[in-house]
């Protein structure tokens, strides 16, 4: 995700209305609330169904309506309910602009570097738990290698927490243990597979070489 912006993010309490398809094909429509904004997505909170990652959903805010992405999903338990985290599709007015600030300042989320392990800028879909809680949290990883993976999310974990993530090559299921490396606050996490042995890690960067052959067009190149 080298030289990737992001706006930044203000705590908010919005109550915003949104609707669309659940995880399981049914329609719905509810009230939740924004508790976390930028000019290009929001959080979520007291969403009732289980959403699927990838989905495009309506959200309002006031009299303005919007699409967003889906970009993750965490279930929080029975009091706050599912916590979404959405970002707004390209062509598309940003319905909370009124309430961030007016200068909206760019920062950068990481910088270039060169990896061992060639990452692939593609969306792959991944399960992490934290060790200590035990709370699924399903997300597409957008930046990939057999080391590791980036995740985009607007509540990062701590650098130094010890996850466990599933994810499948093809029908094989892969489940390793692993731990955050990076912690951008409001954008993402850095994650090491510390768990996965060296076959295991060459044989994942075979499978992602082999279904994004064009990597290098991303500009992150190997050690």
């Amino acid at each position: 995700m080298a030289g990737q912006q992001s706006e930044p993010r203000i705590t908010v309490d919005l109550p915003v209305r949104m609707w669309g398809m659940t995880a399981d094909g049914h329609p719905f429509s509810q009230h939740a609330r924004a508790q976390n904004i930028s000019a290009d997505g929001a959080l979520l909170s007291g969403v009732e169904n289980e959403l699927k990652v990838g989905d495009v959903i309506g959200v309002q805010c006031d009299d303005k309506k919007t699409r967003c992405t889906v970009i993750w999903v965490m279930n929080t338990g029975p009091i706050k309910k599912n916590q979404v985290g959405v970002k707004l599709l390209a062509d598309q007015e940003c319905p909370w602009k009124t309430y961030l600030p007016v200068q909206n300042a760019t920062v950068t989320v990481l910088p270039s570097n060169r990896r061992r392990w060639p990452r692939h800028k593609i969306s792959f879909p991944i399960e992490l738990r934290d060790e200590r809680i035990n709370t699924p949290m399903r997300i597409n990883a957008t930046d990939v290698s057999g080391n590791g993976c980036y995740v985009e999310t607007i509540l990062p974990l701590p650098v130094g927490t010890t996850l466990r993530v599933d994810f499948y090559l093809e029908n094989q299921h892969i489940r390793v243990t692993a731990v955050i490396r990076t912690c951008d606050p409001g954008v993402g996490n850095g994650i090491e597979f510390t768990g996965m042995p060296l076959e295991g890690k060459q044989q994942f960067q075979a499978y992602l070489d082999g279904i994004d052959p064009q990597m290098g067009i991303s500009g992150t190149k190997s050690e």
